[in-house]
């Protein structure tokens, strides 16, 4: 951004417009949710035929997440100039995702004693039938450790890209970011530059990309509803009321966590991040919301390096909400078939799940995956029982898709705030409404509002924004800009 003159500063003291509520995208969203819901219940036939709403728009997001990662990675890492920095953000980020996924797993199984949502249902093995569960996983075996962390280092860089495996995009983004950093800035800058300035086109595709999302929101509440229908909730009922009883519990620690590691006021967090959550919920996936979420949190302080680093790997390490509903329906299928589990069995089952419940993000049939490799393991029931949550599965997504996410952005504060690269100032500037770096503005779509406000900013003698949180400033990077007609095509360096 360039230093605006005295003409510019005096147009930006202009009364800003108000925007109405229609232009909203959290009630835009909310209104398309709703219109799902209605759809799908009083004609499920056409809400069902409307997936390829909220599919297409899932894989609008797909489609840049891959490339998105890799550049934040990327220019974080090289901006914070420090490769062991970047590994102990690696080291606390699992730290830290271990410990709240076995806090995860153990609450939810106390959670299952004492409701006991199982108990009564006495099903007769005799009755089961494995091919609903083969149709829903495709039959395919779960991974062990060792499976599971070779499929990390991917075979060929551009297969990981094409295939959007997010672990293997990470795994590649660190290995070239550190390269940057001690090949030296200085020598890449060019390089940087060229990333920078891509990213910037990964931003704004996405703020198109949002537009659309009440659409895609519609599609996928219309399906979810018009496919399993509300009357399954009296069907599972107590299952359903152990999972999101346990959730909201569960979400209070986090505002505990939040608060008392890195003084970060949830509620006004939830409330600055409504737009994404209400996505989230509507498409029933954390993936429709990961540019934006990782933006959010990049302007509310935390630096790029870090959200770039714990987002993603969160999304397959530090799956809360997916955790706690696997420790609650082991104990529900345990009852289902007569089985009281002693505190022996609970805790091997509780190692099992540990290792099965990693990965799972992205998986299809992760859940039933984890629960058929729980049952094989420990024989408490047969591995065929797992179908019985198929009529349940869907409708504690919604549960499943909050936790997780939420639990992704408390970590992202956690480890930002231990490693240093979390300005507290700058998160209650974004509560308030503010847009704390230039890219961050691109990728809300608000550059003109970004724009008023980085005049009123430097009118009041304040330095301007960084380009992004833990970054330099936006005129410290050469940019490779597009010419208007008529205009040189030379890129612009730094004196």
């Amino acid at each position: 951004m360039k230093i605006p003159d005295s003409a510019a500063l005096k147009a930006s003291s202009a009364p800003q417009k108000k925007k109405r509520l229609y232009q909203s995208l959290f009630f835009q969203i909310l209104i398309a949710v709703v219109a799902g819901v209605l759809i799908g219940h009083f004609w499920p036939t056409i809400g069902s035929a409307l997936r390829p709403l909220g599919d297409g728009f899932i894989q609008l997001i797909k489609m840049i997440i891959a490339p998105l990662i890799f550049l934040v990675i990327v220019t974080g890492i090289s901006a914070v100039g420090d490769v062991k920095a970047v590994g102990r953000v690696g080291v606390k980020a699992l730290l830290y995702f271990t410990g709240a996924t076995l806090f995860a797993l153990v609450f939810g199984l106390i959670v299952g004693n004492i409701v006991q949502p199982g108990a009564g249902l006495n099903i007769d093995p005799a009755t089961l039938s494995q091919d609903a569960l083969n149709a829903k996983t495709g039959n395919a075996p779960p991974k062990d450790a060792a499976a599971f962390i070779l499929d990390v280092i991917p075979v060929s860089v551009i297969g990981a890209f094409a295939n959007n495996s997010l672990l293997q995009v990470l795994f590649f983004s660190v290995f070239f970011g550190a390269a940057i950093v001690v090949i030296g800035r200085e020598r890449c800058l060019p390089v940087i530059s060229l990333m920078e300035t891509v990213l910037e086109l990964i931003f704004k595709i996405m703020s198109w990309i949002m537009k659309v999302a009440p659409i895609g929101a519609f599609g996928a509440m219309a399906f979810i509803i018009g496919q399993y229908g509300l009357g399954t909730l009296s069907t599972y009922a107590l299952l359903i009321a152990a999972c999101y009883g346990a959730a909201i519990i569960f979400i209070g620690l986090l505002f505990l966590v939040a608060w008392g590691f890195a003084r970060v006021p949830l509620w006004a967090f939830l409330k600055y991040t409504r737009e994404e959550f209400l996505l989230a919920l509507g498409t029933a996936s954390t993936e429709a919301v990961m540019p934006r979420i990782m933006t959010k949190l990049t302007n509310a302080g935390c630096s790029r390096a870090t959200t770039g680093l714990v987002v993603p790997t969160g999304y397959s390490f530090n799956l809360d909400g997916a955790a706690i509903y696997l420790s609650i329906s082991l104990l529900f299928l345990a009852q289902a078939f007569v089985h009281n589990l002693d505190l022996g069995q609970q805790l091997a089952a509780l190692g099992v799940l540990l290792l099965t419940s990693k990965g799972m993000a992205g998986v299809p049939g992760s859940s039933f995956l984890a629960l058929s490799a729980t049952a094989a393991a420990l024989g408490i029931f047969p591995v065929a029982g797992v179908a019985l949550l198929l009529g349940a599965d869907r409708l504690m997504d919604s549960m499943r898709v909050v936790v997780n996410l939420l639990g992704n952005c408390v970590a992202t504060f956690v480890v930002a705030k231990w490693e240093g690269q979390f300005d507290r100032s700058v998160m209650l500037r974004a509560f308030n409404g503010e847009i704390t770096n230039h890219d961050s503005a691109i990728m809300l779509g608000k550059e003109e509002v970004f724009e008023e406000q980085e005049l009123e900013r430097i009118s009041g003698g304040q330095e301007p924004s960084p380009k992004f949180r833990g970054g330099p400033a936006a005129e410290d990077i050469p940019q490779f800009e597009m010419s208007k007609k008529g205009q040189s095509t030379t890129p612009v360096c730094p004196d």
